[in-house]
């Protein structure tokens, strides 16, 4: 059956280019690998075949993992895993158990960014935000988490949030604004948290990347600034798995 890229592309989920067809064969099996087509054996061929009949395919998030072993760049592979649960292609969890289930070796990508996955992270961008918070010396916020008033009126879910500073962090991707109803439920998101108080910082995934130092300086001054008011009284709700 197929696995790796060629089995995301059948679900149409997000996947990096690829000229291989990565084919899992039972162990006990020989076959001679060509230049477009890879036979991998395993002694864990999924019982659930997905696909047509003339196309078998291996479950999202097994096809996924072994997609994501192949790779060696870890933007790449974030972005490959964020794209897939995104798409509800699969779960966090049904990754997390072909982590275990599956080789140790060339899982540490998976693993790394599984981690990451597992803190609320959701994008290859917020990963690289991530990142840049742990350069900054910055306690590490919540992402993607739920924004409550006292009363239960929900805010917004910022993509990150420092809850003892009232800061939350946006990073503005074209990818979700296409269309004039998409930038402006997003436009009306930004403006309910500042009508509380909040204040919220915008990147974009390329200045995330090609201005880090004033990322830092400008996450660290709005973090001072923040714990340097009252604590505001809003109530947040980790993201789910």
């Amino acid at each position: 059956m197929l696995t790796g890229a060629a089995a995301l592309r059948h679900y149409r989920l997000p996947v990096p280019e690829s000229t291989v067809i990565d084919i899992l064969i039972p162990a006990s099996t020989q076959r001679l690998s060509s230049a477009d087509v890879r036979f991998q054996r395993t002694t864990r061929m999924p019982e659930m075949v997905y696909g047509p009949r003339h196309c078998p395919c291996a479950p999202p998030a097994r096809a996924a993992a072994d997609a994501v072993r192949d790779l060696s760049d870890l933007r790449a592979a974030r972005a490959l895993l964020a794209g897939v649960v995104q798409e509800r292609g699969c779960t966090r969890a049904q990754l997390e158990q072909e982590l275990d289930a599956g080789p140790f070796r060339h899982s540490a990508l998976l693993r790394s960014v599984l981690a990451e996955v597992a803190e609320g992270v959701r994008s290859a961008p917020e990963a690289e935000l991530r990142d840049l918070t742990r350069t900054a010396g910055l306690p590490m916020p919540l992402f993607n988490p739920r924004l409550y008033l006292p009363n239960g009126m929900f805010i917004a879910c910022p993509d990150a949030w420092w809850p003892e500073a009232g800061v939350a962090v946006e990073v503005d991707s074209k990818r979700w604004h296409f269309s004039p109803d998409d930038w402006e439920r997003t436009m009306d998101r930004h403006v309910r948290m500042g009508q509380y108080a909040i204040v919220t910082l915008h990147f974009t995934p390329h200045k995330l990347r090609s201005e880090q130092a004033l990322v830092i300086t400008r996450l660290k001054n709005a973090y001072i600034s923040g714990i340097a008011r009252p604590r505001l009284d809003i109530k947040a709700t980790p993201a789910a798995g």
